[in-house]
């Protein structure tokens, strides 16, 4: 979705799927960041940067044991 000009549903999907999973203090505590800034990262109105979201994916890659891969898609 992020690479498909959808940063705004990306945000939500990994918003619920932090909350879903490891929650927004763990990942706080794992990031180094405070979780009301994850949060609002996170939220319909955020905007993170990349060097903050790589380090969400990588929190959540380590913590799910998944590996995360971009395809290219013909149009």
């Amino acid at each position: 979705m992020f690479l498909n000009g959808e940063p705004g549903t990306a945000r939500l999907v990994l918003r619920d799927l932090v909350k879903a999973t490891i929650g927004f203090e763990q990942l706080a505590t794992m990031t180094d960041k405070p979780s009301k800034s994850s949060h609002h990262m996170l939220s319909p109105a955020g905007n993170p940067s990349m060097d903050n979201l790589a380090a969400i994916f990588l929190v959540m890659r380590e913590c799910l044991n998944a590996s995360l891969e971009a395809h290219s898609v013909a149009a």
